[in-house]
């Protein structure tokens, strides 16, 4: 059958929607399988065949080529689009399972399709077609700054037309708080992801993503954008505070001058755009703690003392600008442990330098008893570095000889008396092991075995109720277990206390 009309559906419906003529073509075919199927009172398979260039096309009543079924007495379970192999090969010694048979049948009209079951399966087929295009078209530009007109709001979320027939969907956890926003505005978002679902947006956009704020940056200063200053990190509490840490790869230029502009014309853009958020520019510093230092801005720090185990730092500021360094709401020390990566815990100084001062007798103390040596050898060891009597023992030789107070001889004796306070520490803990007795609820509890038990016993911790009033860290110290067991355990030695709650 012959229709024109066909092709001039293909011409109008791909020049309007911008998509392949191949798609309209098989939403039309399906479309007349649809209405073929509908026409016959039982179930059957069809299949359209439309001639790309003439636009006839033919239609095939399919049967499909099955294996008997036991069920239904050795015969097909659906007449109506199924066959049985034996019958199938009686035409065709080749047919398997599967395959089908066709036979060609008389064609509905093409005007039959301005059913609404067909006009349906069109649109739904280009439809599909658009999102699929979509997605192709924005996948690579995932991480990108977008812009787009605000179309509608929806219970806090917003829908934004970029243009094209194409949207963008911003949920309200991805916008500012308490931003206002109508329709018809204009703003610019960051590309966070691209999804092809059936229904529903596509392209997601944050205005509260960090990543939005580096890209602003790369948009109004231009050195930013030709590589000369490289923007490192950000960290944000959206519409209200931001860091972000840049480095300058040409001496001549100053990276935070730069990114401020003119009378703060640059930093003064961008925080025009996210709302009145005020941003700090931070100095990148590949030392750790000076980096730690610049983040903390605006704030002075008087000292910083690094675990590099836990990945923390202690940041000692003077009292007067303590609120300053910890910020409204912990805001500014927040900030900055997301920028610099660092756990920061903010100290007063003078609290800190005497935790330290009394930390440090004690290391002087112990190294006085342990080594049997008078206060001026104990001052010097803490001095270069030493905080226990096993790094003394276990410390390499040539490292102790290059202190300048100590001679060959005084290194042996020192290294000597260490080994030997180890191990008599040893013997003693031993000991100590075998004359402690734990209590049988300790013994007994779960999660607990003999060995562990006595070690805890050993340290004073001699019933259930003892392990139960210990901190996680408490338990570490002594036992050197992972943090989830020892977790495990303080809390099923607290099971008691809460039966003992419920029961009240």
């Amino acid at each position: 059958m012959a229709n024109k009309e066909i092709l001039l559906v293909v011409d109008v419906f791909s020049n309007e929607r911008e998509i392949d003529k191949e798609i309209v073509f098989q939403a039309i075919e399906s479309a007349l399988e649809a209405a073929t199927v509908k026409r016959y009172n039982n179930p059957i398979k069809a299949r359209i065949e439309i001639d790309r260039k003439t636009g006839d096309y033919k239609t095939l009543r399919r049967w499909e080529i099955v294996a008997p079924n036991a069920n239904v007495d050795g015969d097909v379970e659906f007449p109506s689009y199924q066959l049985l192999l034996e019958v199938a090969q009686l035409d065709d010694d080749d047919a398997e399972v599967g395959e089908f048979v066709e036979e060609i049948v008389e064609s509905i009209a093409f005007c039959r399709i301005a059913a609404q079951t067909a006009k349906q399966v069109i649109i739904q087929k280009v439809r599909e077609a658009e999102r699929k295009k979509i997605v192709i078209a924005y996948e690579p530009r995932v991480g990108e700054l977008i812009t787009g007109v605000v179309k509608r709001l929806e219970k806090g979320s917003v829908y934004l037309d970029l243009g094209g027939h194409v949207e963008a969907y911003i949920a309200k956890e991805d916008m500012i708080p308490r931003e206002s926003v109508r329709i018809g505005d204009r703003i610019r978002g960051y590309l966070k992801t691209v999804r092809s679902e059936a229904r529903g947006p596509q392209l997601f956009v944050s205005r509260t993503a960090p990543e939005l704020l580096m890209a602003l940056f790369r948009l109004e200063v231009p050195e930013v954008g030709e590589g000369i200053i490289e923007v490192l990190g950000a960290a944000r509490d959206p519409g209200s505070r931001a860091k972000i840490a840049v480095r300058g790869n040409d001496p001549r230029i100053d990276p935070v001058g730069a990114c401020v502009g003119m009378r703060g014309s640059r930093v003064q853009t961008v925080s025009n755009e996210l709302a009145g958020e005020r941003v700090d520019i931070i100095l990148w510093n590949n030392n750790d703690a000076q980096y730690v230092i610049n983040a903390m801005s605006p704030a002075e720090i008087q000292s910083i003392v690094m675990d590099e185990d836990k990945h923390s730092m202690d940041v000692a500021v003077k009292a007067e600008n303590l609120s300053q360094a910890i910020g409204r709401g912990g805001q500014n020390v927040r900030l900055a442990t997301e920028l610099t990566g660092w756990e920061l815990n903010v100290l007063d100084a003078t609290k800190m330098e005497e935790d330290i001062d009394v930390e440090t007798n004690k290391i002087k103390q112990l190294l006085m008893e342990q080594l049997d040596v008078d206060a001026n050898i104990s001052d010097i060891l803490v001095e270069v570095g030493f905080t226990s009597v096993e790094e003394v023992a276990y410390v390499p030789r040539d490292e102790m000889l290059a202190i300048e107070e100590f001679d060959s001889d005084m290194v042996d004796v020192i290294k000597e008396r260490a080994k030997d306070a180890l191990l008599i520490n040893a013997i003693a803990f031993e000991e100590k092991i075998e004359t402690s007795e734990p209590a049988d609820d300790l013994l007994n509890m779960e999660g607990m075995d003999q060995d562990l038990a006595y070690k805890l016993a050993s340290e004073g911790i001699v019933t259930m109720n003892d392990l139960a009033e210990q901190s996680v860290d408490d338990v570490l110290e002594f036992l050197g277990m992972d943090e989830t067991r020892a977790a495990e355990l303080i809390m099923n030695a607290r099971k008691p206390w809460f039966i003992t709650e419920q029961n009240q």
